[in-house]
C-alpha cells in the first residue's frame, strides 16, 4: 500500500495481518477490526479532502473504547520486553500533550527488541504503530486500541571524521547540535527539530535552506519479513518532504542512518543563529506539534502567512489555539481535547480556502482510536 504522507517528525509505521501501512500518512488505515464493543466516535482522519471532516460531528466521548483487564496483570514480559497494558497515556508521548490510554505499550532500545516487538504484535493479532518523540502526532482522547511501540534506538557512532551513524530513535535536534559543535556542517537546521533521526529521513525534514537528504550517506532498515537491508545515497531518491521509504511496500522500520558531513569553522555559529531565529519566530516552550500545514508549492507564500492574513492568529477552539507568534503552529493552551484540535484544523483550512482559494495540506497525523477511517 502506497504511503502519501506529506511530512512528519515522528518515526511511525504500522503492520497488521501481513499488510504494511504507514500511519504518518494522512490516509492512515488499519485492516484489523476493532475489538471494542463500544461504537466508534464521530471522528475523521485529517484528510487532504476538505470534505472528509464531517461538520457537526465533533462529539467528545469521555469513556474509553476498551474494556478493562480484570483478571490480567497490567504488566507482562515477552521475550525480555516489558509490555504495559491499558495504563500508558498517549499524551505523555505527544508534544501536543493530548491523548488517552493505549491497550499495549512497550519501548524498544535495540534492533532485536524491535523485531521481538513486531513478532509480539503479529502473534497476538494486535495492530500497532511505532512512534518516536511524538512531535507530529495528534492522538485521540480515547487513546489507541492497539499497541504503541516507542522507538528508543538511540545510539550514536563516529568512526571517521564527519561520519555519523545514528540509531533511528536518536533525537534529531541533539545530532544537529552535536555535529555542529564538533565543526561539521549540513545538520545545523536539525537543532530546532524535536523529532527523531528515522522520522527526519523518512520525511526528508528540512529548514533554513537545508534538508536531511543533503547529508544522508546510507540507511539501514528492517523489512516486514524480518530481514535487515541497507541502501546507499546513490540508491535513494528524495524530494521535498519525500523519501523513497514512503513507497517501500515491504518496509517495517528504519533502524539506523549514516550521515556524511563536511568540516566547517562556521557550523556552530550558524546552528546557534538558527536556534535564535527559531526562538524568536516560533512558540518555543508551548505544547505544539510544529508546523501543522505544509507550505503551498509555487505560490511564494507560506502556510503561516496565509493563516495570518486570514486574521486567524490567536483563534481558539476550546483549549486549542493558533499561536500568536507563528500562525502555522497550533498550541494546546490548556486542557485541549483532540476534538478541539481537529475542529481548529478544519476551521483554519476552511477559512484559508474561502479567503485565498488555497487548500492547505496537513503535516500532522491524527491517529484514530480504532485505527480505521
Amino acid at each position: 500500500m502506497q504511503c502519501v504522507c506529506p511530512f512528519s517528525e515522528v518515526f511511525s509505521f504500522c503492520w497488521v495481518k501481513n499488510s504494511l501501512i504507514c500511519p504518518w500518512c494522512i490516509y492512515f488505515r488499519m485492516i484489523s477490526k476493532t475489538k471494542s464493543s463500544v461504537s466508534s466516535p464521530s471522528l475523521s482522519i485529517i484528510s487532504r479532502n476538505p470534505n472528509h471532516y464531517q461538520k457537526g460531528k465533533t462529539h467528545l466521548l469521555l469513556s474509553s473504547p476498551r474494556k478493562a483487564w480484570p483478571s490480567l496483570s497490567n504488566h507482562i514480559k515477552w521475550e525480555g520486553l516489558r509490555v504495559i497494558r491499558g495504563k500508558k497515556l498517549l499524551k505523555d508521548l505527544s508534544t501536543w500533550g493530548i491523548g488517552g490510554p493505549c491497550d499495549h505499550f512497550l519501548q524498544v532500545f535495540t534492533h532485536s527488541q524491535l523485531l521481538s516487538a513486531l513478532r509480539y504484535c503479529r502473534e497476538h493479532s494486535i495492530p500497532f504503530i511505532i512512534v518516536g518523540k511524538g512531535s507530529n502526532c495528534l492522538f485521540d482522547d480515547l487513546g489507541y486500541d492497539g499497541c504503541v511501540i516507542q522507538n528508543r534506538i538511540e545510539f550514536l557512532e563516529r568512526n571517521e571524521p564527519g561520519i555519523y551513524r545514528a540509531g533511528s530513535g536518536f533525537p534529531f535536534n541533539r545530532l544537529g547540535v552535536q555535529s555542529s559543535s564538533e565543526g561539521y556542517t549540513g545538520l545545523e537546521f536539525a537543532g530546532g527539530i524535536p523529532g527523531t533521526v528515522g522520522g527526519a529521513v523518512y520525511m526528508n525534514a528540512g529548514a533554513n535552506g537545508q534538508e536531511t537528504a543533503g547529508v544522508v550517506h546510507g540507511v539501514e532498515f528492517v523489512t516486514t519479513e524480518g530481514r535487515f537491508q541497507s541502501l546507499n545515497r546513490t540508491d535513494l531518491k528524495f524530494g521535498y518532504r519525500l523519501s523513497p521509504f514512503q513507497n517501500m511496500k515491504n518496509l517495517a522500520a528504519i533502524v539506523a542512518v549514516t550521515f556524511q558531513l563536511k568540516h566547517s569553522a562556521s557550523a556552530r555559529r550558524m546552528q546557534q543563529q538558527y536556534l535564535e531565529r527559531r526562538r524568536l519566530s516560533q512558540p518555543v516552550g508551548e505544547q505544539s506539534a510544529g508546523s501543522v500545514f505544509r507550505n503551498p508549492s509555487n505560490l511564494g507564500v507560506t502556510a503561516g502567512e496565509l493563516i495570518e492574513r486570514a486574521g486567524l492568529k490567536g483563534y481558539k477552539v476550546g483549549g486549542a489555539m493558533v499561536s500568536n507568534i507563528h500562525a502555522n503552529f497550533f498550541i494546546n493552551s490548556g486542557q485541549s481535547t483532540s476534538q478541539d484540535m481537529l475542529e481548529l484544523i478544519r476551521l483554519v483550512k476552511e477559512k484559508v480556502y474561502q479567503r485565498f482559494g488555497v487548500q492547505l495540506k496537513e503535516e500532522v497525523l491524527y491517529v484514530h482510536p480504532h485505527g480505521n477511517v
